[in-house]
């Protein structure tokens, strides 16, 4: 049946449960005057999930760069996001949906690399969720909404009903895609990853206004910053775009050095050998024999047995705020991803995990690891270490700098 046939039952018997961020009781009929403003009720809707408790939002809080802001019972930031059900989990972190939009459509092709040593990259690069598996943002937008684990919605006609139930989003939808919009399931549903890949394209999420960027502007301009010749800050912005002492710049750099607009990615794929995160996989039920492939599961083009384990390199903009790390949440503190990168070198002394206190556990996937990149540059000492998370929170947005302590900031603006 179509959607134009349930239209008005619809309407009549659910505009009492209206919409969150879009409530039917005003006299607005033109709420929402662009594909954005309509994107951004969409995304903070809890009433588009099956028990009406879940959001885009619920995952991904404007408060915290756009990841999740729900603390487990450590009062730690949860690895993995619990569903609209209330009690199913995920196997992978949350990751931040700031800049996502400059992320590339999934393809196989090659780039350049700058500041590193290695080879220019050549594989599978960009597409959205940590294996690339949506192509576009807008892709991207429509799959929470079906999965049985997130947000629950049987169907896409069902996640439309609930559309339909709110006169502002009728009114909207057919005023910024067509009359007929609704007349066939998968084009409203269409409309409606549009509009919500529209507002995550909004300078919102991707303002370069760091502390990094401020300092690409003129030194007479009022918001230019100054890293100073003397601070942690400024050595490890030498650090991590060295050729000789790290391998960051490697994956992580993805214009030339200076240049407006860093992602500080280059949205390669890679297995750095990342373990599992026991505590998640008990929480989830999947077991220890499950095995989470990454980048091989994304499409039948990647099925070969050397893409298994990889996934994609993440931005390291607002990196600082938006712990725990790796796709699966298994490391809370950003100084702990640095030495897990650095255990890989041969004389590392990173070879207990300051988390557990004991050694490193096994990778997931032992056969594709990248020790090419990995054991590229120089060992880190504690001091170096220090000094890449220092640079690293100059990565941070300037609305989320107060996410980070005073005493943080004072810590690294001095040597």
């Amino acid at each position: 049946m179509k959607a134009t046939v349930k239209r008005l039952a619809v309407i009549a018997l659910g505009l009492a449960l209206g919409a969150c961020g879009s409530s039917s009781d005003s006299d607005d009929s033109s709420a929402f005057s662009t594909q954005e403003a309509l994107g951004e009720s969409l995304f903070n809707d809890t009433s588009l999930s099956f028990n009406r408790t879940q959001a885009c939002s619920s995952c991904h809080d404007s408060a915290k760069a756009f990841t999740d802001s729900n603390l487990d019972d450590e009062g730690n930031t949860v690895a993995v996001s619990l569903g609209d059900d209330g009690v199913s989990t995920g196997d992978r972190n949350a990751p931040t949906a700031t800049y996502a939009t400059l992320t590339p459509e999934f393809q196989n092709g090659t780039r350049t690399r700058f500041n590193s040593q290695q080879s220019d990259y050549s594989g599978w690069i960009g597409g959205q969720f940590h294996d690339g598996r949506a192509s576009t943002l807008a892709d991207q937008a429509g799959g929470p909404f079906l999965n049985e684990i997130e947000m629950g919605m049987p169907n896409k006609a069902s996640v439309i009903e609930r559309i339909l139930e709110n006169d502002q989003y009728v009114e909207a939808f057919e005023r910024l895609f067509g009359s007929d919009v609704f007349d066939d399931t998968d084009t409203a549903y269409t409309a409606l990853t549009e509009a919500i890949a529209a507002f995550e394209s909004t300078d919102e999420f991707m303002p370069f206004d760091s502390k990094y960027d401020r300092s690409l502007l003129d030194e007479d301009d009022p918001d230019y910053y100054d890293y100073g010749v003397i601070s942690k800050v400024a050595s490890g912005r030498t650090l991590f775009f060295s050729q000789q002492f790290t391998n960051c710049a490697t994956c992580h750099q993805l214009k030339r050095q200076g240049s407006a607009n860093e992602t500080f990615t280059g949205y390669e794929y890679h297995n750095i050998g990342v373990p599992v995160n026991s505590a998640v996989r008990t929480a989830n039920g999947l077991g220890t024999d499950y095995v989470d492939t990454g980048l091989q599961t994304n499409n039948e083009a990647v099925t070969d047995a050397s893409e298994m384990g990889k996934f994609k390199v993440p931005t390291l903009r607002n990196v600082a705020i938006t712990a725990p790390y790796m796709h699966n949440g298994v490391f809370q503190d950003l100084a702990t991803v640095v030495k897990f990168y650095d255990h890989w070198m041969t004389g590392s002394s990173h070879t207990i995990n300051p988390e557990t206190g004991i050694e490193w556990a096994d990778p997931e996937v032992t056969d594709t690891i990248s020790l090419t990149e990995l054991q590229d540059g120089a060992l880190i000492t504690d001091t170096r270490v220090e000094q890449l998370v220092c640079f690293m929170m100059t990565l941070t947005d300037a609305r989320y700098e107060s996410l980070i302590s005073d005493e943080d900031w004072e810590n690294c603006e001095a040597e």
